[in-house]
């Protein structure tokens, strides 16, 4: 175990230190470590456990470097990799786990519990034999059960309202889905509107399959969202970009001590080029998103709408060390096409980085965009029209839209806090599934004609109190329309998916509505852009 622990920890040495790592420079501080080790092992007073420290080491190396250079053990590589990869091995449902049972939300489409007949609403309480209703089964726990290489067979056994008996399901798993576009749909009869919550090697194809299935026969413009999207694969959001120029144009390009400068570019073949294109960001839009809104804005392809990126302009690559764990390192940072470092500083440590992050909120910035100071040294050009851009953190929106926080109050966030909206609808949706699908024969018909009883209030109120959050009332009255919106769009959600989850949740969005002002008038958005009465 010793002498494996020293091996991995000498290939992190070697990973990082490169050419540089000279017969002496091995010779000092590789058997320093292992010296190090040895010793602890042969004479410390208490045991140790040689395997934490060496990844514990490991991490705190890498840590120390910059804010994103990370080190992954073995055990969980698999499901950091499965949201970029875009799929994993199962059998293919959303679930939920509400009074200790497990609830099928929903088949995925085309999957093999849908293929074998599970419906949402079902309750699943045996696996493999299994019993797992009633038994604090966690979240976790049910995924281990139910995935599994491709090919493999599992037998779950199920309850389903209004049938006595038990059906037993024999479920041979498949590559499922992992989808990174959570919204597509027509806004108004000439705007579409996509929401992305990551990068995946899959997204180019989902953006392509959201778009055929709207009816774009008019379309005139093109809202891409990205709020809240943390990035994931950088040639994903170049494969977006590149749908919106007629040319060949710089996307971004990387460059590191180590790795010489590479360069992306559009194909000139764009789907989407007489579009006009609005980019939404906010602070949590990271990497792979701030690409997308760096192209565009550099090229004055589009306006960004929103306010303030996160600032992540460093480039990991994955390194797999002899055990399965990974060391996934910062090897160059990725710049914009006016040649733009978007990184937030991180000179003075982790800590000092995400405070500033954090001070974003307690600042005002989230509020006013005068809040927000960036140096003159950070100032850019944009390429074709000459407009002001910044960089060094973050990409700076054409637009600022403050956080409308009119509707927040301390009791709404608690109910959230304590997931009391997420079990409410759960169970909410299960009870009402077939009187809503009765009375709403297509999603239209719910979001114009659905709302909440008094009743059904007093119910969720209720089931806040019973969480351990106190009834404020004057509270309550401030949040009333929201808390109702968030209502209806979560069993939205249960009942349809998220696109239609998006529909209710955006109608009185300000960075929306701001966006859609934008585009109803050609004028201001060309003032804008820089092309006005040119």
């Amino acid at each position: 175990m010793k002498r494996n622990n020293l091996v991995l920890l000498f290939t992190v040495i070697l990973l990082i230190s490169g050419s540089r790592l000279s017969g002496q420079l091995f010779s000092e501080n590789g058997f320093k470590f292992s010296r190090t080790l040895s010793l602890l092992d042969a004479v410390y007073v208490d045991s140790v456990n040689l395997d934490k420290l060496t990844e514990t080491a490991i991490a705190d190396m890498l840590h120390s470097l910059d804010p994103h250079s990370s080190y992954i053990p073995a055990k969980d590589v698999q499901d950091m990799n499965e949201p970029l990869n875009g799929n994993f091995e199962g059998i293919g449902i959303q679930f939920n786990i509400l009074h200790d049972t497990i609830i099928v939300i929903e088949p995925i489409v085309n999957g093999p519990s849908e293929r074998v007949g599970l419906k949402a609403g079902d309750r699943i309480v045996t696996i493999d034999n299994e019993n797992v209703a009633g038994i604090q089964i966690s979240t976790s726990g049910v995924r281990s059960r139910l995935m599994g290489p491709k090919g493999t067979k599992v037998d779950v056994g199920v309850t389903r309202k209004g049938v006595k008996d038990l059906y037993n399901f024999t479920i041979t798993r498949d590559k499922i889905p992992i989808n990174s576009l959570d919204a597509a749909y027509m806004i108004n009869n000439e705007t579409a509107y996509f929401k992305f919550n990551k990068f995946a090697l899959t997204t180019e194809k989902e953006f392509f399959d959201g778009l055929t299935s709207l009816d774009a026969s008019n379309l005139r413009n093109v809202i891409i969202d990205v709020r809240g999207n943390p990035g994931g694969v950088m040639l994903a959001a170049v494969a977006i970009a590149n749908q919106f120029f007629d040319s060949q144009k710089l996307i971004v390009y990387m460059e590191g001590r180590k790795t010489p400068r590479q360069d992306f570019k559009s194909n000139g073949k764009g789907a989407l080029t007489k579009t006009r294109l609005v980019i939404i960001t906010d602070e949590g839009s990271a990497s792979a998103s701030e690409i997308l809104a760096g192209a565009v804005q550099d090229w004055d392809r589009g306006l960004i709408i929103g306010r303030r990126t996160f600032g992540k302009g460093l480039v990991q690559n994955a390194f797999t060390l002899t055990d399965g764990s990974q060391v996934r390192l910062t090897v160059a940072r990725y710049y914009t096409p006016t040649s733009r470092s978007i990184q937030s500083p991180y000179k003075e440590g982790y800590t000092k980085y995400m405070d500033d992050y954090y001070n974003r909120f307690r600042n005002g910035e989230t509020l006013h965009a005068d809040s927000i100071r960036l140096p003159d040294s950070l100032r850019f050009k944009t390429l074709v029209n000459r407009r002001t851009v910044f960089g060094g953190g973050g990409i700076m929106p054409d637009i600022f839209v403050a956080a409308d926080t009119s509707d927040y109050t301390d009791y709404y966030g608690n109910l959230i806090r304590r997931g009391v909206f997420t079990s409410f609808t759960l169970e909410y949706s299960d009870q009402n599934r077939d009187r809503i699908k009765g009375l709403y024969r297509t999603f239209d018909d719910y979001k114009s004609g659905f709302d909440f009883t008094d009743t059904d209030i007093k119910q969720f109120i209720k089931a806040g109190e019973d969480a351990g959050v106190k009834f404020n009332e004057a509270q309550f009255a401030i949040s009333e329309k929201e808390t109702r919106k968030y209502l209806k769009a979560l069993v939205a959600n249960n009942i349809w998916n998220t696109t239609e989850y998006f529909r209710i949740i955006n109608e009185d969005d300000v960075v929306i509505a701001k966006t859609l002002g934008v585009l109803a008038d050609r004028n201001k958005f060309d003032t804008l852009l820089g092309t006005g009465n040119k």
